[in-house]
C-alpha cells in the first residue's frame, strides 16, 4: 500500500480491527495509538488495559471468551491477595501480573511508558508499532450521580451503573503526544478511528494537546468505523454513556462526536436507514458487515478499510 496509516484504538473493539490492519498492512505502514486514560495502580502495579487489549490480541494470546486478558489464566495469587484481606474487585490473573510487574519495574527505573510498551511488545513477538497516546498521566474521570470515579472504578467496581452526566481527563491540558504518536501525527497519509468508545476510548486521545487540530487539519483519508451496531454497543457501556449524555444512542450519534475529524464512517447493514443522517452530517457512510467475530472478520474489515484509503482521491471529501 506504501501509505503510513495512523490507527486509534482502544478497549476490545479496537483491538479487534487492529489485529486485522495488522495482517492487512506491514508493520511500516501502521502505527496504532492507544489510549491510556483507563491507566491505573492496583496492588502496586501500573496497569495499562487498552494498550495490554491491543499487545495481546496481536500477540495472539488473548482470552476470546472473556474478551480480555490471557487465555489459560489462573487466579491464585489474586485470591491469596484476598486471603490477606485486600479488596481484590479489579482483576489480574497470574499470567497477566507478570506484564504489570515488568512494566512497574521499568517505569520506576525512569523509563517511559513508550520505551515499556516497545520492548514488552517485543518480548511477545508483535511486530506492530504500538504506543502510548502519551507519556504523561491522563487519567478519564466520568462525573457521575455517584461522585466524580476514576473510570476503572466506573466501569469495573461499580460496572457502569451510576448515571454519568459529562466526562473529564485529567491531566490532559498538561500533556504530550508520546513522540511515537507526535511523529506520526507529522507524517500519516491516513487515519482509522477504530470501533472503540468515542467518549472514553478515542476520547482521552484526542484531548491531548494538538491532536484534535492535525486531526482536523489533515486533508487525507479519515475512516472511522462505528462501535455501536442496532443501537447497542458490541461491548462496553458506549449505548449507556451517549444516551445519559443525551445524545443519539446509534452509530448517528457515534458520527455527531466525529464531526470535522472524519470523512467516512463505516455502519453495520443493521443501521442502513441511518446513512442520511450520517450524510447531513458532512460524513460519508459506508455499509457493510462491521461486527468482527472472527480472525477472518477482523481480516475483511480491515482490507475494506485499507481499500477506501487506497481508493482516495482529492474529490473523496
Amino acid at each position: 500500500m506504501n501509505k503510513h496509516v495512523l490507527a486509534i484504538a482502544g478497549g476490545v473493539g479496537g483491538a479487534k480491527l487492529v489485529v486485522g490492519l495488522a495482517h492487512t498492512l506491514s508493520p511500516q505502514e501502521l502505527t496504532v495509538v492507544v489510549n491510556t486514560g483507563d491507566d491505573e495502580t492496583f496492588y502496586g502495579l501500573h496497569v495499562s488495559p487498552d494498550l495490554d487489549s491491543v499487545m495481546y490480541a496481536l500477540a495472539g494470546l488473548s482470552d476470546a471468551e472473556r474478551g480480555w486478558g490471557l487465555a489459560g489464566e489462573s487466579w491464585r495469587t489474586l485470591e491469596a491477595l484476598g486471603r490477606l484481606g485486600v479488596d481484590t474487585w479489579f482483576g489480574l490473573g497470574d499470567l497477566d501480573m507478570a506484564t504489570h510487574i515488568r512494566r512497574t519495574e521499568m517505569l520506576r527505573e525512569g523509563h517511559t511508558l513508550s520505551d515499556v510498551t516497545r520492548e514488552l511488545c517485543g518480548a511477545l513477538g508483535v511486530d506492530a508499532n504500538v504506543v502510548p497516546m502519551s507519556d504523561d498521566p491522563i487519567r478519564t474521570i466520568a462525573v457521575t450521580d455517584k461522585g466524580d470515579l476514576a473510570f476503572q472504578d466506573y466501569f469495573v467496581k461499580r460496572h457502569c451503573e451510576p448515571r454519568i452526566s459529562a466526562v473529564h481527563f485529567q491531566g490532559a491540558d498538561e500533556a504530550n503526544p508520546a513522540p511515537a504518536f507526535a511523529m506520526a501525527l507529522d507524517g500519516f497519509e491516513a487515519l482509522v478511528l477504530c470501533p472503540s468508545n468515542p467518549l472514553v476510548s478515542v476520547g482521552p486521545v484526542l484531548a491531548v494537546p494538538g491532536v484534535f487540530s492535525a486531526i482536523e487539519r489533515f486533508t487525507g483519508p479519515r475512516i472511522a468505523v462505528s462501535p455501536i451496531v442496532g443501537g447497542q454497543a458490541l461491548r462496553g457501556p458506549a449505548a449507556k454513556m451517549l444516551g445519559e449524555l443525551g445524545e443519539k444512542v446509534s452509530c448517528v450519534g457515534v458520527a455527531h462526536r466525529y464531526v470535522g475529524i472524519c470523512d467516512v464512517l463505516l455502519i453495520d447493514r443493521v443501521d442502513a436507514a441511518h446513512a442520511e443522517e450520517i450524510t447531513a452530517l458532512g460524513i460519508r457512510p459506508y455499509i457493510t458487515d462491521i461486527v468482527m467475530n472472527t480472525d477472518n472478520d477482523k481480516t475483511r474489515l480491515a482490507e475494506e478499510v485499507v481499500w477506501l484509503i487506497e481508493g482516495w482521491n482529492d474529490s473523496s471529501r
